[in-house]
């Protein structure tokens, strides 16, 4: 019986990729001055090299960016702070994800998230979302001490909203750190698709978070709620 659904944010939520590109071409329109030597499709397509799909810090990302094309008139920290400081205007939701979130709240299912990264970055960007109090838990790793897939973070979650590890059904995008790790301590698992992996093996795949609704429906039927 599904009480609670917990959400990854990143590439679950937030279309992470797409709202990437947004900032980067804005970014490099704003700090053209230093990057005129650049060509634009250059600059963007070794920034989404060098971030990994956003595992690896920016500090990095930039550092190497300022040392392979030689950027004068800006330091690394300085466009690491614009980064920092601009990129929740370009945040964009995957579909149906405050429609979605709003049907889960009516079903009185608790909503939480735990999504790694960095505590003032990450809760900005979910406030640019505009999905917060949609909320009862929200874990950051940088302030829990502690990172998905360690299976204390999911512990957390379902304490902080009073149910079971049974009684979860976890959203996430990626294979081991969501998928993988919210199955070994007992929730019940939904893979949102991405093409960058491979098929995953989770409870449920989905393209559209407007299924979830649908899928704890049909759980709890089942369970006879």
């Amino acid at each position: 019986m599904i009480r609670a659904v917990i959400f990854d944010l990143d590439g679950t939520l937030l279309d992470r990729d797409g709202s990437l590109k947004k900032f980067i071409d804005d970014q490099y329109e704003r700090c053209k001055h230093a990057f005129k030597h650049i060509q634009k499709n250059t600059y963007i397509d070794r920034f989404i090299e060098l971030d990994a799909r956003g595992y690896v810090w920016k500090d990095k990302v930039y550092q190497q960016l300022v040392d392979e094309f030689l950027i004068k008139g800006l330091t690394w920290k300085e466009i690491l702070d614009d980064y920092i400081h601009h990129f929740p205007f370009h945040c964009t939701p995957f579909d149906n994800v405050e429609i979605t979130l709003q049907r889960l709240s009516e079903d009185n299912l608790s909503l939480g998230m735990i999504t790694n990264g960095f505590e003032v970055f990450q809760m900005n960007n979910l406030k640019a979302l505009g999905i917060e109090p949609f909320f009862q838990s929200i874990l950051v790793s940088e302030r829990e001490g502690i990172k998905k897939p360690n299976p204390e973070i999911f512990c957390r979650s379902a304490e902080l909203l009073q149910v079971t590890m049974k009684e979860c059904l976890f959203v996430g995008d990626h294979p081991e750190n969501d998928v993988k790790a919210a199955k070994a301590v007992g929730m019940t698992t939904v893979w949102k698709r991405d093409s960058y992996w491979n098929e995953v093996d989770a409870d449920f795949i989905i393209e559209d978070l407007g299924c979830l609704p649908a899928i704890v429906k049909s759980i709890n039927k089942k369970e006879g709620r």
